[in-house]
């Protein structure tokens, strides 16, 4: 048993090193050496009579014979997270922690009413919400659902389309009674764009625009307290501003011009016997939304 036990061990910490193909980071993260790291996943190579990793001064890279170690050990480590979810929340209860991902200007919008509304039905309930922009791959991580704009939802999750939506570009009045309103989308190059990190051109119908402006930055809601206060134009998802444009606090442009909507899924495993929980809140948002 003990032995087992063992080479268990090994082979999830190969998995790690084979998903950073990094001794360095691997070790890192799981807060070892890297000395003792490389000796265990030796003697895992030994144990198994198979070469699963090929190491240079410079990279890593998995054999054949690690890839397919691998795959089996990302379904056992879905399999284990699916095992810890069923058994810390078996049977009827309503009760316990949900751990959501999902965009924070989405999160703002919409998911902190979706979270007091639900909470308020059922008052054993909690939430822990990450707003980070890492796409985590549900079948590693702990999270139960993820929210995610995409068009293609990944095949090896649960998708359900909870709503489209449209970017938009606006400002405040003030701005552009100071700078004047672009007639058209090329007339932007001569005013201050806000833009997303690495987002060297706004998408339209018919034309993708060139933009320039004094300071990127990868949260739309810092983009829209920028907008807000008078600093230039931005371009975000129209539901992150709907309720500043309805009070005239910003105003659209070029609303005719922008391309089609875009979709919004609520993403989790594949769970064979998913808790009372779990099913409860998906179907309890999934109604929010069809309102």
């Amino acid at each position: 048993m003990m032995k087992e036990h063992k080479k268990l061990e090994r082979l999830m910490l190969f998995s790690e090193v084979a998903e950073h193909l990094s001794f360095t980071a691997a070790a890192e993260k799981l807060n070892v050496s890297r000395g003792h790291l490389s000796s265990q996943i030796k003697r895992l190579e030994q144990d198994m009579e198979m070469v699963l990793l090929i190491r240079s001064t410079r990279s890593v890279r998995l054999t054949p014979e690690g890839e397919r170690v691998l795959t089996g050990m990302n379904k056992i480590r879905h399999d284990l997270l699916e095992l810890e979810r069923s058994a810390e929340h078996e049977g009827n209860k309503i009760e316990g922690r949900i751990k959501i991902t999902a965009p924070g200007g989405f999160a703002e919008r919409f998911l902190f009413d979706i979270f007091s509304q639900f909470k308020q039905l059922h008052p054993a309930i909690e939430f822990s919400l990450n707003c980070s922009y890492t796409r985590f791959d549900l079948n590693r991580s702990d999270f139960d659902f993820a929210f995610r704009a995409t068009s293609e939802p990944p095949q090896n999750m649960v998708a359900k389309h909870l709503m489209s939506y449209q970017h938009c570009c606006c400002a405040s009045p003030k701005y552009f009674d100071s700078k004047g309103v672009p007639k058209t989308p090329a007339d932007l190059i001569n005013h201050e764009c806000l833009k997303g990190q690495e987002q060297t051109t706004w998408q339209f119908q018919q034309e993708a625009v060139q933009t320039q402006g004094w300071l990127e930055v990868n949260d739309n809601n810092m983009l829209k307290g920028l907008a807000l206060a008078d600093k230039g134009i931005i371009r975000v998802p129209k539901y992150l501003v709907d309720k500043e444009v309805k009070s005239g606090k910003l105003k659209t442009i070029f609303e005719e011009k922008m391309p089609s909507g875009s979709m919004i899924y609520i993403i989790h495993p594949q769970r064979i016997h998913p808790s009372k929980r779990i099913s409860t809140f998906l179907n309890f948002t999934q109604q929010y939304f069809a309102k």
